[in-house]
C-alpha cells in the first residue's frame, strides 16, 4: 500500500460543515487531501489529521465540539427531570457473590452511590463483616479506580490491579490480608492481565514494554510478554518467561491444588496451552495444544495431570473432556458430549460439573457427574441469565447469581450435597419488575436466518407505533449477549420507553456458526440482522421510525455506525458509543492488530480490503444524505478503540449532513473503554443520553406534561 504523508499546509479552510440546514453552527473541520491506495483503489481520507489527538488543532477542534453539544444537552428541559430519577433509581445497596481465600469469606459491597464497590471480610462465612478495602479513597476525584484482584490460595496475601482515567493500563500491588497493609511490590505497564500466585512466593502477569511514544496511554500496544515477580524484588528482577512473537496474548493459570501451572497463548478466537509442574524452570513448559484458528481451551480443573477442559474442538457448541498431560498425543477423552444448546460456562465443585447452557440466549443450569452422567438441572426463576456455581472444589456451599432484563440480580446460595437453593440476597432497586414484561421476539434476516430480539416495554402498552423504543445490539468476537438488569435501561422503562436487544450472529450465543456467520467476510449479516430486528418492531407496530433508536458500544458502535451509514431512512436517533468506525486503518492503533482475526485486515488481500471498505462506516459517509439525529461518544483515555475513530466519523457526517438533524460529539475526559466513570459521571452520560432521545424521538418521559 502506498501512504501519502499528511502535512497541514494542504489543509484547507471550510464554512462550518451543514450550518445552513441544521440550524446547528460546527466548528470548522478542514478537509485535507490524503489518500491511500489499497490493490489499486485510491481512498480519500481527508481528516487524518484528527488522528493526532494531542494536536492543538484537534484538542481545539474536539474543546468546540464538546461546547457544541453541552450547549445542545443543556438547553433540554427533561435532562434534568431525567437526571434526577436516575440518581434516585441508582442509590440502591449493590452486592457481589461471597468467595472464600483461605479461612476468610470476602464480598464487594456498594452502598449506593459509591464510584467503587469496596471490599468487605468475614473470618467465618457467617460471621460479622467488616471492611477490608475501600479503592474509592485510591484518589480524591475517583479518577483512580481497583481494576481487579486475585488471592493467594492460603489467603494471606490479596495483588490488586488500580487504573488511572480508565485506560486499560494497570499497575500492581500486594496487600497482606491480615492487617491491610501494602507491601512494598509495584508493577507497572501491564494490560489484559490477571494475577495468578504461585503459594504466597509470588506470582505471573502479563505485560508490555514501556511505550516510548509521548502519549503512553495511547500508545500502539508491541508485542506482550509474561513474568514473574518474586514477592519483595523489584519489578526489574522480573523472570521473563515467555515472550509472545506475534499480535497473541499470552497469561499464566495456576491450578487449584498448586500442582500445575498452564501458559495460554490466545488471540481472539483460539487459544493453546502449555503446562508445567509447580517448582519446575521455565525450560519445562510443555506443549498440550497449540495455537490453532477458532479452537478454544478453558481449564476447568485437574487430579493431577488430568486435567478437564471444556472445548469447541470438533464441537462447535462446546463440550467437557479431559486430558492426561503426560500422554504425549493429548487425546482429548469425552464427558459431556455437545448438546443443540451452547455450553457458556463450567465449573468443577466436589466430583460434579455445573454446566450453563444457552438455550435461545437464555441460561439453562444442569449438573453431571465427572463421568457425563446427568444429576439434574438447577431450576430458574424464569428466563434470564445465570452465573455458573462458584466455589472452592471442597467446599459445600457454593453461590451463583440469576437476573433478566426486568429482575434485579439474586444471589442464591446453593448446597452441592442437598441439591438446595435459598435466596442469599436479593437486590433492593426502586423498579417495579410487575409492571413490565419481556418477550422474546424473532426477526427474519436478508438470508432467511432467524434473528432472536428480547423486547422489553410496560405491560399493556399500545401497539399502534407510538412508543419510543432503543434498539441495542453487538454482535461480534464470540461474545454472548443475554438478559442481564442494567440501571440505564430500567430508567429508559420507566421513561415510557421500549427496549429491545437483538441477538446477533458474530456473537457467542449459539456457538461457532452463529459466530462465524458475523466476522471476516461474513460481517454484512451482523448488519442485515439487525436491520432485520429494527423492521421487525416497526411491523409488529411496537415502535416507528421516527421513534426508534439504535444504539451500540465498541464493536456494537462500528454495528451502529455501519447500519446508520446503510440505512439512514429506518431510524428516527442513533447513539454509537465509543465505535470502531474507521475499518482501513483501525490496526494502527492500540492494541487494534489484536482485532485482525476477527475483522481482516484492509492490507492482506484486495478481498479483505473490499469486504472493509463496502462497510467502514467512516468510509461510506455519502454527501447530501438526510441522516437521523446522531450522538457519537469517547473518551479522551480509551486505549482499546482509539477516539479519533469517533472524530474523524463526526466530522464526516457532519460535512456530508443535508437535513436539519443534529450530529454531535460527546467526549469524555479521564474515562476510558467504559471504565473509569464515577459516578456523578455515570449519571450524567445517561442524563445526556436519554435528553438527546426525548428531544429527536419526540416524546414526554415519565408520562409528565
Amino acid at each position: 500500500m502506498r501512504l501519502a504523508v499528511l502535512s497541514l499546509a494542504v489543509l484547507f479552510a471550510t464554512a462550518p460543515a451543514s450550518a445552513a440546514s441544521t440550524g446547528l453552527s460546527y466548528p470548522p473541520a478542514p478537509r485535507g487531501t490524503v489518500t491511500d491506495t489499497y490493490f489499486g483503489t485510491v481512498v480519500p481520507d481527508p481528516y487524518r489529521w484528527l488522528e493526532d489527538v494531542d494536536s492543538a488543532q484537534t484538542t481545539a477542534w474536539v474543546a468546540a465540539e464538546n461546547s457544541l453539544t453541552r450547549s445542545y444537552l443543556d438547553a433540554i428541559p427533561a435532562r434534568t427531570q431525567i437526571a434526577a430519577a436516575y440518581r434516585t433509581l441508582y442509590d440502591y445497596e449493590k452486592v457481589g457473590e461471597p468467595f472464600r481465600a483461605g479461612k476468610r469469606w470476602f464480598f464487594y459491597r456498594n452502598s449506593g452511590l459509591q464510584t467503587q464497590s469496596a471490599l468487605y471480610v468475614r473470618d467465618r462465612a457467617n460471621g460479622p463483616a467488616r471492611l477490608f478495602f475501600d479503592p474509592n479513597t485510591l484518589s480524591k476525584d475517583g479518577s483512580i479506580q481497583m481494576a481487579g484482584a486475585s488471592f493467594t490460595h492460603d489467603g494471606t496475601l490479596m495483588a490488586y490491579a488500580t487504573q488511572v482515567g480508565g485506560a486499560d493500563w494497570l499497575t500492581w500491588h500486594v496487600k497482606r490480608v491480615a492487617d491491610g497493609r501494602d507491601l512494598p511490590d509495584r508493577i507497572a505497564w501491564s494490560k489484559f492481565s490477571d494475577a495468578a500466585w504461585v503459594g504466597d512466593r509470588g506470582f505471573y502477569y502479563a505485560a508490555f514494554d514501556e511505550p516510548k511514544a509521548a502519549n503512553r496511554t495511547l500508545a500502539a500496544l508491541d508485542h506482550q510478554k509474561l513474568y514473574f515477580h518474586r514477592l519483595g524484588t523489584p519489578q526489574s528482577a522480573d523472570r521473563l518467561v515467555y515472550a509472545s512473537p506475534s499480535d497473541e496474548f499470552v497469561g499464566a493459570e495456576v491450578s487449584h491444588d498448586q500442582r500445575l501451572v498452564f501458559l495460554e497463548r490466545e488471540d481472539i478466537n483460539a487459544n493453546g496451552l502449555a503446562w508445567k509442574r509447580v517448582g519446575e524452570p521455565d525450560s519445562a513448559f510443555r506443549s498440550a495444544f497449540g495455537l490453532r484458528p477458532n479452537v478454544q481451551y478453558a481449564v476447568v480443573g485437574n487430579d493431577g495431570t488430568r486435567v478437564y477442559l471444556s472445548t469447541n474442538r470438533n464441537a462447535p457448541r462446546f463440550r467437557v473432556v479431559w486430558v492426561e498431560l503426560t500422554d504425549p498425543r493429548h487425546v482429548l477423552h469425552q464427558i459431556v458430549p455437545e448438546r443443540a444448546d451452547k455450553l457458556d460456562g463450567v465449573s468443577l465443585i466436589g466430583n460434579r460439573l455445573y454446566l450453563e447452557y444457552l438455550h435461545d440466549a437464555h441460561s439453562v443450569l444442569r449438573v453431571a457427574d465427572l463421568h457425563g452422567r446427568a444429576l439434574g438441572t438447577i431450576a430458574l426463576p424464569g428466563i434470564g441469565s445465570v452465573s455458573t456455581p462458584s466455589a472452592k472444589r471442597e467446599d459445600r456451599i457454593a453461590y451463583y447469581t440469576f437476573e433478566s432484563y426486568t429482575v434485579p440480580p439474586v444471589i442464591y446460595r446453593y448446597d452441592t450435597l442437598t441439591g438446595t437453593s435459598s435466596v442469599e440476597h436479593r437486590t433492593p432497586v426502586r423498579f417495579d419488575s410487575a409492571a413490565y414484561v419481556t418477550e422474546q421476539e424473532w426477526a427474519v434476516s436478508k438470508d432467511g436466518t432467524r434473528v432472536p430480539v428480547f423486547v422489553m416495554h410496560r405491560k399493556g402498552v399500545t401497539l399502534d407505533g407510538s412508543t419510543p423504543t432503543i434498539l441495542y445490539g453487538y454482535g461480534g468476537f464470540n461474545v454472548s449477549i443475554t438478559p442481564g438488569f442494567a440501571k440505564d435501561v430500567a430508567l429508559w422503562l420507566q421513561m415510557g420507553g421500549a427496549y429491545a436487544v437483538a441477538v446477533l450472529r458474530g456473537g457467542g450465543e449459539f456457538g461457532d456458526a452463529w459466530h462465524e456467520g458475523g466476522m471476516l467476510a461474513n460481517k454484512q449479516h451482523v448488519f442485515d440482522d439487525f436491520i432485520a430486528a429494527a423492521q421487525m418492531l416497526i411491523a409488529s407496530k411496537l415502535t416507528s421510525t421516527p421513534k426508534l433508536a439504535i444504539d451500540g458500544g465498541s464493536n456494537g458502535g462500528l454495528l451502529v455506525g455501519a447500519t446508520l451509514t446503510q440505512r439512514p431512512d429506518l431510524f428516527g436517533a442513533a447513539i454509537a458509543e465509543q465505535g470502531v468506525l474507521d475499518m482501513l486503518r483501525y490496526p494502527q492503533f492500540t492494541d487494534g492488530k489484536a482485532w485482525i482475526p476477527e475483522y481482516g485486515s484492509a492490507l492482506a488481500s484486495a478481498a479483505q480490503f473490499q469486504t472493509l471498505f463496502a462497510y467502514s462506516p467512516l468510509d461510506n459517509v455519502k454527501p447530501g444524505t438526510h441522516y437521523p439525529p446522531t450522538l457519537i461518544t469517547t473518551a479522551d483515555h480509551d486505549d482499546r478503540v482509539f477516539p479519533a475513530h469517533s472524530y474523524k466519523f463526526v466530522a464526516a457526517l457532519q460535512q456530508a449532513q443535508a437535513g436539519d438533524a443534529p450530529i454531535l460529539l460527546r467526549v469524555e475526559t479521564n474515562e476510558g473503554h467504559f471504565s473509569g466513570l464515577t459516578t456523578d459521571k455515570a449519571i450524567a452520560i445517561t442524563a445526556d443520553f436519554y435528553a438527546f432521545l426525548v428531544k429527536n424521538l419526540n416524546f414526554t418521559p415519565f408520562g409528565t406534561t
